[in-house]
């Protein structure tokens, strides 16, 4: 046998995706899980995209060339999922509020993430002071509440009046506060395993420089817990969003659409037997916070051998493979 043909084969890109790859990782009840949260997720991406060609009205329209909408109009007709109190057409409404959630996750979570994963690794490594005055500040501000920093912050950059980028910049900031110190802890403590790994120790002894060290050894395998707490946090965002627009601290609904405002209206409707205001916002939040959460915690299974043996150990066994079969005699 030639040394072409013993030379493993390179995966292509596709399968090395991160959703991709673990698709095909999953078998049965695991992988129904994950694609479902993989259809949920889409769905949400795709309507935040192209949110302008899929709504049939824009998120303040009350009125096209026939004339003013009716109030509180049954679905069915021109609006299919009907109109709220204030003549506003509610499936538009809601999937111009997929763009609002989108881009909450984008500005909250990311900073979240930059700033939680920056300070873990330089924490973890360096150690000494510098790690006990992050953990402490850390700690403290683990302690505050998401919402009430979410209104305090709403509060204090526009008096609580939201126009689409206060909003969005309130939710973020307030995101990004308390869920720094969730990313910090767990890359702080991946750093801590990691730096007494032999590969870290031989990369010192030969002289190279911390950051060499901590962007190219420690980094990649510090952050593969990551996308489990990433999910988790983009569905506190689209919370966090929904609750301050519930409390009357969200976007104003001339500036954009947002799932907790139509929530906040519609709660006088369902005393009067007008559902749809209500229902199909509300199930736009509880929809999106379950696929993300699904795919989150499917990723983090499938990340982990010891779950992911458990899960395959649970169904039918499969016949060994070729692969399988050398990782034994290995």
């Amino acid at each position: 046998m030639s040394a072409a043909e013993l030379k493993p084969k390179k995966k292509a890109l596709l399968d090395r995706l991160p959703v991709t790859s673990h698709i095909r990782q999953s078998v049965g009840l695991q992988r129904t899980m994950l694609l479902a949260g993989v259809v949920l997720c889409a769905v949400f991406v795709l309507a935040a995209v192209f949110a302008p060609l899929l709504a049939p009205y824009g998120y303040s329209q009350i009125s096209d060339a026939a004339g003013s909408f009716p109030a509180q109009a049954e679905p069915g007709g021109k609006h299919l999922w009907g109109t709220t109190v204030g003549g506003y057409d509610v499936l538009s409404r809601v999937i111009w509020g997929s763009q609002t959630a989108a881009a909450v996750i984008f500005a909250a979570v990311l900073m979240s993430i930059f700033l939680g994963v920056f300070l873990g690794l330089v924490s973890g490594y360096v150690g000494g002071w510098l790690d006990r005055v992050l953990v402490v500040i850390a700690d403290a501000i683990y302690a505050f509440p998401t919402l009430l920093v979410a209104i305090v912050m709403s509060i204090a950059i526009n008096k609580g009046q939201s126009g689409f980028w206060g909003g969005i910049l309130a939710c973020g900031f307030a995101i990004t506060a308390v869920f720094v110190p969730q990313y910090f802890r767990v890359i702080r403590a991946e750093t801590i395993r990691l730096k007494a790994e032999p590969f870290v120790e031989s990369a010192q002894v030969v002289g190279a420089s911390s950051a060499r060290i901590i962007g190219r050894h420690i980094f990649a395998n510090a952050t593969r817990t990551l996308p489990l707490i990433f999910t988790l946090n983009a569905s506190e965002a689209i919370l966090t969003l929904a609750g301050l627009g519930f409390l009357g601290f969200g976007i104003e609904p001339s500036s954009a659409a947002e799932w907790g405002f139509d929530l906040n209206k519609a709660m006088s409707d369902a005393s009067s037997g007008i559902w749809w205001t209500g229902v199909f916002p509300g199930l736009a939040i509880v929809l999106t916070v379950v696929g993300l959460t699904l795919v989150g915690e499917s990723i983090n299974d499938l990340n982990d051998p010891r779950l992911r043996g458990r899960k395959r150990a649970g169904g039918k066994s499969k016949a060994p493979t070729a692969v399988n079969q050398k990782e034994v005699s290995a």
